[in-house]
């Protein structure tokens, strides 16, 4: 009996991304530091900590967790994957999609703690989605164009940067080099969804600002971390511009 790929992608998708996300919570405490500190090493009890990739759990101490919720972080970015297969369908970009996933899920609850995008992430990330999707470009029943990916990226990337020229305080540059892998990831479908995507993270980023007014009294020099919205808007664009095309 034939088996319909369109229906075991997703969830093969969302097992991928449980086991992946499991892996995310040690590099995500070890990255969320301020800027001017090192990576943490060691766990709250001070014991030393042994490479990036796993569970936030220090088997010295006990089985101590510490950092992000593991099952919190593995559930969405399960989701994430999920979305992105059940919408690309068997396409070869879906490769891409899953490996990438992951990482913007790492950035998001990074810049969710500490208001910081690292270098060592989001310049990888940009190198990463041109050089991937570069590959599935000479793939057969491909979807997108590689030259308008990095078109995306330039255009992003230079996009946000002169928002950070003109106002320093409100666009972080860290923000302006994740622009380049959104840009990029975002381009492989088109402009419009380019558009879409930028469109969808200021608008997420509005409304929480809202949010933080209503509920909060925050002012304007209130601080907010950007990055996750920028990341949730272009998943929205990628979600659209993989379903459409």
């Amino acid at each position: 009996m034939p088996v319909d790929l369109d229906l075991v992608l997703p969830g093969a998708a969302a097992v991928w991304g449980a086991v992946v996300g499991l892996l995310v919570p040690r590099g995500a405490y070890r990255f969320s530091v301020e800027p001017e500190e090192h990576w943490r090493d060691r766990c709250p009890d001070g014991h030393l900590i042994g490479g990036w990739i796993g569970t936030a759990r220090c088997r010295a101490g006990g089985g101590h967790v510490y950092g992000p919720s593991g099952a919190l972080v593995a559930t969405v970015t399960a989701v994430v994957c999920l979305l992105l297969a059940a919408a690309t369908g068997t396409r070869p970009e879906l490769g891409v999609w899953l490996l990438l996933a992951p990482v913007g899920v790492l950035l998001a609850v990074v810049d969710h703690k500490v208001q910081r995008l690292p270098d060592v992430l989001t310049l990888p990330l940009a190198a990463a989605a041109l050089a991937l999707l570069g590959v599935s470009a000479l793939l057969p029943e491909h979807a997108g164009d590689w030259l308008t990916s990095l078109y995306g990226a330039l255009a992003l990337g230079g996009g946000y940067f002169v928002l950070f020229l003109i106002n320093p305080n409100g666009m972080g540059f860290g923000d302006v080099k994740l622009a380049l892998g959104l840009g990029a990831v975002l381009g492989w479908y088109g402009w419009p969804v380019v558009v879409l995507g930028t469109f969808a993270g200021f608008l997420f980023g509005g409304l929480y600002g809202l949010v933080l007014v209503v509920a909060r009294g925050a002012g304007r020099k209130t601080a907010m971390p950007f990055g996750p919205f920028l990341i949730s808007g272009a998943f929205v664009g990628l979600l659209i511009g993989a379903y459409a095309a």
